[in-house]
This record gives C-alpha cells, sequence and structure tokens, in this order.
C-alpha cells in the first residue's frame, strides 16, 4: 500500500502545528484506548504509521491503551493447521483446539510483533493479555459457541500499572475464568469495558469504514456525532444495521461506563487517529451521552 505524501509550505506547516496545540494541551496526562483490528492490520506499511501516530501521542505525554484484535491471523493459522473457521452470528466457534490457536497467535504472535514495532518507533511497551493479573474474567457466553467469552468482570490494576510506569499497553484480548479456562473475547467488548475501567478521555475504535452513515452507499452521508438516544432512534430506523450493531452497542457500553466520547474510525485513512484527536475537523462518528 503506497501512502500518499503531499507537499507543505512551511505557513501551512505552521497553521497544522498551531491548529494542534490546543487538543495537545486538552490530552496531556489523559488516558485514550484504541482499539485496533481488522483491515487496519493487513498493511504491514500502514500498521507501521498507526504505531508511529501511537508513539507520538505517548511523546507528547497522552496515557495510550493498545487493545487489539487478529481474527484474520487466528483463521490464516486455523487453516495453515487444517482447521476449517466457523462463525455463527459472526461469532468464531471456539472448540478447545481452536482456543489454543487463538491464544497462540492473539497473545503471541500479534501481540508481540505490535510491541516490538512500538518499541522500534520509540515507544515503551508493555504485552499482556487478559488472563495476566486477571486483567478479563469470563465465562461461556454461549454452549454453541464453545469457548467464546461473555466479560464478567475487569480487574484494571495491571493495566494502571504500567501505565503509572510509562508504558504504552498492547492488550490481547484473552480471557480467563476461576477454573483456568481460556476464553476468546470480541475486541470491541474488551476495550469499551477497559476503557470504562480506566475512565478513559476517549475510546477510539478503528475499523474499516467512514463511520456511521446515513445511507451506506453515500461516503458524503457520514453522521459526525451522535447520542445514546440517537444511535438508538437510529438502529430502530435501520440506519445503524448488520456490523455496525455490536459495534456502537460497545461504543454506548463504553459511554455509560465513564468514557467520556468514544469514536469510530477509518483505520484505513493515513494518520486517521492524530487526525481525529489533534485538529479542528476530526474524522469517523463519535458517540456521547445524553447531555
Amino acid at each position: 500500500m503506497k501512502v500518499h505524501k503531499e507537499e507543505f509550505s512551511n505557513s501551512q506547516r505552521a497553521e497544522v502545528l498551531t491548529q494542534a496545540l490546543p487538543y495537545i494541551k486538552r490530552y496531556v496526562g489523559e488516558t485514550v484506548v484504541i482499539k485496533y483490528g481488522g483491515n487496519a492490520m493487513e498493511s504491514e506499511e500502514l500498521k507501521k504509521q498507526v504505531m508511529h501516530d501511537m508513539v507520538l501521542l505517548w511523546l507528547i505525554g497522552v496515557k495510550v491503551v493498545l487493545v487489539h484484535g487478529g481474527g484474520p491471523d487466528v483463521s490464516k493459522a486455523m487453516e495453515q493447521l487444517g482447521k476449517k473457521a466457523q462463525f455463527i452470528d459472526g461469532l468464531r466457534v471456539t472448540d478447545k483446539e481452536t482456543m489454543d490457536i487463538a491464544q497462540m497467535v492473539l497473545a503471541g504472535k500479534i501481540n508481540k510483533t505490535l510491541v516490538n514495532m512500538l518499541e522500534a518507533q520509540g515507544g515503551k511497551a508493555m504485552g499482556i493479555s487478559g488472563m495476566d493479573g486477571r486483567l478479563i474474567e469470563a465465562k461461556i457466553k454461549d454452549p454453541k459457541l464453545g469457548y467464546v467469552g461473555e466479560i464478567t468482570k475487569i480487574n484494571i490494576d495491571p493495566v494502571k500499572d504500567l501505565l503509572e510506569k510509562g508504558y504504552i499497553p498492547v492488550v490481547s484480548t484473552i480471557g480467563c475464568d476461576s477454573e483456568g479456562n481460556a476464553y476468546n473475547i470480541n475486541g470491541d467488548t474488551a476495550a469499551a469495558y477497559i476503557a470504562g475501567a480506566l475512565g478513559a478521555k476517549r475510546l477510539i475504535m478503528m475499523t474499516n469504514v467512514d463511520g456511521v452513515l446515513r445511507d451506506q452507499h453515500d461516503k458524503d452521508s457520514l453522521i459526525t456525532d451522535i447520542s445514546i438516544s440517537e444511535a438508538e432512534e437510529l438502529k430502530k430506523e435501520g440506519i445503524i444495521s448488520g456490523g455496525m450493531i455490536p459495534k456502537v452497542d460497545c461504543c454506548i457500553k463504553a459511554i455509560k461506563s465513564g468514557v467520556r466520547r468514544v469514536v469510530i474510525i477509518n483505520g484505513m485513512i493515513d494518520h486517521s487517529i492524530l487526525m481525529e484527536l489533534l485538529t479542528d475537523e476530526g474524522v469517523g462518528t463519535m458517540v456521547k451521552g445524553d447531555e
């Protein structure tokens, strides 16, 4: 993937930096949780750019927490091991062997790769899974899905400890129960719970669409901000539909848990995180409480 580069005059560069200053002041010392996964992780060049932007935020004093998925990589690993991926209502059917593969890929390969990339960009990162310190406690969501977990409790201290020591926590969404079973946890759901437990100023949900569109076939119909009650109405009207429903539900869960703002952005857009946090225009759809 080729990243488009534009030429800027010195005055244009100065304007960008001037515009960013009040936003930098707003976020210094605040916690921002970023949910990263799916198609935004497919391009190595784009992945490096996302890690670069996270390190930039960290360097200016933002407490960055990265929560990641990696479903396509799990499916790829299953194929290589001769196992076919099965889904019910968008959730992966996870038997014991599949759970072992998911844990190996998510808590191992992907997690440590992202940590390494953040460190290579000049950051200070530490990778953990939801099993470490019992960060994510879970139970079986539905017996027909196997080891797919429903979150029962978040023990946020491991993440807080890493933030206090100056690290960027990188969290893979593998949960556990009191009997030692591991569970595959939906990444958006885990990010919402973790952001809520941290009282984060902002949760950014990176996906492969621009946000909530009033017309799915018209990118110019982007709805830039919605309240919880407006989101419920848009679901009734069928404007929020399909895969966007669980994503918006996670946003609402995060707001009700104490997150001040949640934004759904297109992770395929260059520097979308910085555009959202540090510019007047922002990107994507912001979900907020009924104020």
